[in-house]
Formats: C-alpha cells, sequence, structure tokens
C-alpha cells in the first residue's frame, strides 16, 4: 500500500462507536423494550429464560445462569466453589480489577502469576511453582478476546484438584481447539457491559456450567440464598439481570456472528496494514495461539522502547482514540500492597503495562479509518526516524 499522509481530519476515529452499533438496531431493540413495558415483568421475564438458553447453547454447555454484572459473575462463582478464608486463588495480575476484587472480598488470598508476553494470558508454565497447600482455584482470563491455554491449565488444575473458574467477560464465542470460551472450567463468567462484544445498555452478567449442581447453587446464591421465598438455605448476594437487559441482549446476540466475524476482519486488516507500512518489526502485533479463535474485543498492540505514551498522544492529536488496558498491574496496586508483591515480581506483566496501546477495533470501523490509523501511526515513527537524524 501507498501509506497515506499524516494529516488532520474533520472526522475522528473513535476507539468505539456506540451510536453505529445501535442505530442499524434501533427499531429491534425499541419493539423489544416495548414488549417488556407491555408485559410489565421487569424482573424474571421470559426474555431472561430465552437469553440464558441462547447463550448455554452457544458456549455448549447444560446450564447458563444470568446475573446483574460480570463482577457479580466472579464473585458468585467463587462463592458456588466455598472459596474463603484461608483459601489461595491463582490469577493474573494483568487483567482487570474485578478479577482479583471478587477473591479479596471473600477474605482468601490473591496469588498473581506472570503472562505468556505473546498472549497477554496466564502463562500456564508458571502455574505449578505458585500452588500450595491452600491453593483451591485458578482464574484464567480470556484477555482482549483470546482464549487462554485451557488445555494445560485444566490439566494442572484437574492433577492437583482445583476449581477452574473462566474469567470470559471479554471473550463471549471466542473458542480454543473447537471449545468455546465457558466450557472448559467448571463454571464460566461473562460480562455484558456495553463496551463488551456483546454488550447490553447497562451492566449485566451470565454464568456458565455444565454441571447441574453448580448451577442450583449458583441460582441460589444469586437470589439472597432464598428457595423457596423467604426461606434462606445460605447468604447469597441480590444478583439479577432485569428482563429490559435481557430483552436488548436477545436483540444484539442474533447479531454477534456478523459483529464477530467482522471484528477479525478489522484484525487481519490492521496486521497487513502495519506490514504494508513496514511497522510490523516495529511494533508488537497482537498473536492468535494456535488453534485459537480470537474474537478481538481489543486489537492491542506493543510499543517498545518508552514511546507507548508519546505515540498515544500523537494518536490524539490527530483526532484518533486509543486506550492503556491496563497501565498500572493488579500486583502493584494500592490496595493489594498487604500482599506484599513489589515492582519486578512480575516482569512480563509489569513490560506489558508499559508498552500495550489498544487501537480503534468494533464492527462499523471502515477500512478507511483503519487505514487512517496505520498512517498516523507511520507519520509519528517518521517524525522520530527525522528527529533522531
Amino acid at each position: 500500500m501507498n501509506v497515506p499522509q499524516d494529516t488532520q481530519s474533520d472526522r475522528p476515529v473513535p476507539l468505539l462507536d456506540m451510536s453505529r452499533a445501535h442505530d442499524p438496531l434501533k427499531s429491534e431493540i425499541l419493539a423489544a423494550l416495548e414488549r417488556v413495558v407491555d408485559s410489565g415483568r421487569f424482573l424474571h421475564g421470559p426474555e431472561v429464560k430465552e437469553l440464558e438458553q441462547s447463550v448455554a447453547q452457544l458456549c455448549e454447555v447444560d446450564h447458563a445462569i444470568a446475573c446483574a454484572s460480570g463482577s457479580d459473575a466472579l464473585l458468585l462463582a467463587l462463592m458456588a466453589c466455598d472459596i474463603g478464608p484461608g483459601d489461595e486463588v491463582l490469577v493474573p495480575s494483568f487483567t482487570f480489577f474485578a478479577t482479583a476484587s471478587a477473591v479479596w472480598r471473600l477474605g482468601a488470598r490473591i496469588v498473581f502469576v506472570d503472562i505468556d508476553p505473546a498472549t497477554f494470558n496466564l502463562d500456564p508454565a508458571l502455574i505449578e511453582r505458585r500452588l500450595t497447600p491452600a491453593t483451591k482455584a485458578i482464574i484464567p482470563v480470556h484477555l482482549f478476546g483470546q482464549c487462554a491455554a485451557m488445555d494445560s491449565i485444566c490439566q494442572i488444575a484437574e492433577r492437583h484438584g482445583l476449581w477452574v473458574i473462566e474469567d470470559a467477560a471479554q471473550a463471549i464465542a471466542a473458542r480454543y481447539h473447537d471449545r468455546p470460551a465457558g466450557s472448559w472450567g467448571q463454571i464460566g463468567c461473562f460480562s455484558f457491559y456495553p463496551t463488551k462484544n456483546l454488550g447490553g445498555m447497562g451492566d449485566g452478567g451470565m454464568l456458565t456450567t455444565g454441571d447441574e449442581h453448580l448451577a442450583q447453587r449458583l441460582r441460589l446464591l444469586a437470589a439472597h440464598g432464598m428457595e423457596p421465598r423467604y426461606y434462606h438455605q445460605a447468604v447469597g448476594i441480590n444478583s439479577r439481570l432485569d428482563t429490559l437487559q435481557a430483552a436488548v441482549l436477545n436483540v444484539k446476540l442474533r447479531h454477534l456472528p456478523a459483529a464477530t466475524s467482522r471484528r477479525q476482519q478489522n484484525a487481519a486488516r490492521y496486521h497487513e496494514l502495519f506490514r504494508q507500512a513496514g511497522l510490523d518489526n516495529t511494533l508488537g502485533l497482537p498473536a492468535t495461539m494456535a488453534g485459537g479463535e480470537h474474537v478481538w474485543n481489543q486489537y492491542t498492540i506493543r510499543v517498545p522502547h518508552g514511546r507507548r505514551d508519546a505515540l498515544r498522544a500523537h494518536l490524539a492529536q490527530q483526532r484518533i482514540g486509543s486506550e492503556v488496558y491496563y497501565p498500572i498491574p493488579l500486583h502493584l496496586q494500592q490496595c493489594f500492597q498487604p500482599l506484599g508483591y513489589a515492582e519486578g515480581s512480575l516482569v512480563e506483566t509489569e513490560t506489558a503495562a508499559r508498552e500495550v496501546l489498544s487501537l480503534p477495533n468494533f464492527p462499523e470501523l471502515t477500512a478507511d479509518e483503519q487505514q487512517r490509523v496505520v498512517a498516523a501511526v507511520h507519520g509519528f515513527y517518521q517524525s522520530r526516524q527525522v528527529q533522531a537524524a
């Protein structure tokens, strides 16, 4: 390709454009919401059951249990596994806060594990050296839309009798060795936060499992441990997906395969554009594991040599959106300092936090917009070469 000039444009390239996603579905969504309003069943409506059945089918499991958020899904999963004080849970540090905070809230000890630098996911080769007699569970995160190495992780967990709780918040419809995210561990946890590949118009979450006993326990715990009404078998929480959110998600779920395909096409186009611009060896382009199907919740590059923040500022000047997921690893967050981790504890995680930059990637992103993104990155490096000369 002839790399276009790095020039200003009247129209910004957003990191995400919710209006472009919703405008074509507006009539479908409004009709679905109207049906809920007319029914008056704002909780426990049939739309919730429909969504649970559809997600269970998508994830190829027997049970899906709706809840109020992806954060609640993680908390409920740990509660269902009886995780509490004295227990240890292995989690990556390079992830959203909720992965670890759910463990902390139950009084269990968080044990952070470093990542595979190629995938940003928990490195299975490091798991066994972090195990102790107190270890009870592992929470692999399918970060940015790519499954962790679940075959290796599950084999380790089986050898040591550990629970596996998948944090699949960013990875609905992702697959690994032809098995969907949410079907590998005992429990899978999903988020329907608006920016997710399947996003609602507010918070929402889902749990998946192939175990009927676990499904019953998850439902119980999500409803104050109450069954029958006003009889409490356990101390649960109040975590319900309201019917209005389920109605929206049912509409959007029907369009998820096409939206996922467009994200994958965008990622392939970025790869090719960066290659043609001669930047594939300058930047760290995201990789897809062999046997995996990445759904690209984020297209995240690495910007080495301390240039990430300067590049982000340059993109902002060009009115191009970007984001850093995540600038401070969890093991270095102030609230987790009592755990005793110091800088240098997790080298790959800390390196990623200094280098990663997520570029615009949403289903409605155009090829012209992607060319503009790559041109702006190319212009940044050209200007650096001129300055160095």
